[in-house]
């Protein structure tokens, strides 16, 4: 009996060693795989948009699912704080101010017109107020405030206004001002509002805590606001985003909404009425939410299968997804999404949590739509003359038990 058991010892030890034992120094192959851009679908006005200019796009990709004179220069009027409300956002985002912060009102904010909640000079309000005053009531006196407390004045402020729209791409866009009353040469494109609002949305999502807001007040409930925005109250998963409107400009709304991992940015400019521009906009929702969805292709840290290992300790590794993963699809094709994993040749321990060891490309038909890193879910450690003799050491233990 004793030597059928170090019979079956030997023949153990011969099959690990000649599969796992080499002491040779090995790399594995880092796969640098990028995601996709994903292109821009231009239509015709087959929505029979009257406003003068209207897109929409998807939230998380950028992707044009419709537009009609997009990239027409016009008159933003209060759309124009869109890039206001980007660049308070930043400022918080970065530190450089906080919502507890007092803001005070200067004799050029006390004097703006138009749309305000009639701030005056004596007073301080916090920054979370005139986010709240500026996003639900658009009040000018407000922005011009903010404006001035980040940047000193209203004209270095129009300025970083100007560069961030450089940035995103904007190339239908100037500023002149930060709340959007009426000036010659102020203007910019359906295009251009999508661009920035995506911004908006995308990077700094806490602002939805303020677009959404239907009626609130401020100043101890002696200032009411209610919500520009109707679509706010009335269309499903709206979360925002801001309306404007001047004689010269006449009705313009950037509108944005959720529904089922889905998010639309609809933009509608030089609408003929105030009720045309919540109408077309609801019109272009409505399209996006009827043909198209958002599948989510993975799901960071969600097991997808094992790999072997060379020269580990332990044979296989478990892989999972680097990071979530997903893709505007068309409602009709929303079956046709296939999965091809490619795997790093001769993976070879050592092996960190993290490492990325292949990846996934999701193809929607024939077109990749998707990629993401398949990443070591644990460590493995590679063979050493230590742990070799701890192994068979344990197993030798194990089969005398």
């Amino acid at each position: 009996m004793q030597t059928l058991k170090k019979m079956i010892v030997t023949f153990f030890i011969i099959l690990f060693l000649s599969t796992h034992v080499s002491f040779c120094l090995e790399s594995y192959v880092w796969d640098d795989s990028t995601l996709p851009t994903s292109g821009e679908e231009t239509s015709g006005n087959f929505l029979n948009i009257e406003s003068g200019s209207a897109i929409l796009i998807e939230q998380n990709s950028g992707k044009v699912l419709y537009e009609y004179n997009s990239h027409e220069p016009l008159r933003p009027a209060s759309v124009t704080k869109v890039m206001s409300i980007l660049l308070i956002m930043e400022a918080l985002d970065s530190g450089k101010i906080s919502l507890s912060d007092a803001v005070p009102c200067s004799e050029n904010a006390r004097n703006m017109g138009g749309s305000q909640i009639w701030l005056n000079e004596s007073e301080k309000l916090s920054v979370d107020e005139m986010l709240k005053a500026i996003c639900v009531v658009s009040a000018n006196d407000c922005v011009m405030a903010m404006a001035e407390f980040i940047a000193g004045s209203e004209e270095i402020f129009v300025q970083q206004m100007n560069d961030k729209a450089k940035e995103l791409g904007m190339n239908d866009t100037h500023f002149i001002n930060c709340h959007g009353i009426d000036e010659d040469g102020h203007v910019t494109s359906s295009h251009d509002i999508a661009l920035m609002s995506r911004e908006l949305l995308t990077k700094h999502p806490t602002i939805t805590n303020y677009t959404t807001i239907w009626m609130d007040s401020l100043r101890d409930g002696q200032s009411e606001l209610t919500n520009t925005n109707k679509l706010v109250r009335t269309y499903e998963g709206c979360t925002g985003l801001k309306t404007g409107s001047t004689s010269l400009a006449l009705y313009n709304l950037s509108a944005s909404a959720t529904r089922n991992d889905l998010s639309l940015i609809a933009v509608v400019m030089k609408g003929p009425t105030s009720e045309k521009r919540f109408s077309e906009a609801k019109k272009l929702l409505d399209y996006g939410f009827a043909n198209f969805s958002y599948t989510k292709t993975s799901t960071a840290g969600a097991f997808l299968q094992t790999a072997e290992v060379q020269k580990g300790t332990k044979k296989e590794v478990n892989l999972v997804y680097e990071s979530d993963s997903g893709a505007l699809i068309k409602n009709s094709e929303n079956g046709n999404v296939s999965s091809e994993v490619t795997l790093n040749e001769n993976i070879t321990a050592p092996i960190t949590t993290g490492d990325v060891l292949g990846h996934v490309n999701f193809h929607l038909n024939d077109e990749q739509i998707a990629t993401v890193n398949l990443v070591a879910e644990n460590d493995v450690d590679k063979i050493t003359v230590v742990n070799l003799f701890g192994m068979i050491t344990e197993l030798w233990v194990n089969l005398f038990r």
